[in-house]
């Protein structure tokens, strides 16, 4: 098995697809590495390449007022994303940059062994749940995904550009609390 210097080593020199020449920082995934509870976004944005940190922008501001909202403490979770590179303006990932990522994620998940997948936004359920997932029609419903249980939230960016959807990220990370509490 991959060890996670190889696994880093390995990403930060990927030129897999062609954000690999056009990236500031590869955004490898960050956190507890131990994590029962694994969040995966979609893509890095500007802060996230500038810091090569995931989550550290204003939409990583956002999901951490909600994870503490609900007692989840952000140093005791693993975040990552499909894309290691950011695209070009925050466009969505185009399915061969997604390809090119998807076996860092994959390792990142066997390494870890999470009890539970939280997908941060429509992008990712689309890539680990369902290619045809609705966020506003599923978002916070439990799937099993080999054996791995897996859900989706809003994605934090989502929230700030419409804040009427905070109530549901809340419940919808508190039941993710439940349910990982019930697995122990």
């Amino acid at each position: 098995m991959i060890t996670w210097e190889e696994l880093e080593e390995k990403c930060r020199s990927c030129e897999g697809c062609p954000l690999g020449k056009t990236r500031t920082n590869c955004v490898f995934g960050t956190g507890n590495r131990n994590a029962e509870l694994m969040f995966v976004g979609e893509a890095p944005g500007e802060q996230e390449d500038l810091t090569g940190i995931p989550f550290v922008g204003a939409a990583g501001k956002h999901l951490d007022r909600h994870l503490a909202a609900v007692g989840i403490d952000r140093d005791s979770v693993y975040i990552a994303n499909i894309l290691n590179c950011r695209a070009p303006k925050n466009r969505d990932p185009l399915p061969p940059e997604e390809d090119a990522c998807m076996d860092f994620l994959r390792a990142q998940v066997r390494l870890i062994q999470p009890k539970i997948i939280v997908c941060l936004g429509r992008i990712a359920a689309m890539r680990l749940i369902d290619p045809a997932f609705r966020i506003t029609a599923n978002h916070g419903k439990f799937y099993e995904k080999g054996k791995f249980t897996v859900c989706a939230v809003y994605h934090p960016s989502a929230l700030l550009r419409d804040p009427s959807k905070n109530k549901d990220m809340y419940l919808d990370l508190k039941a993710v609390k439940e349910r990982l509490a019930a697995s122990d």
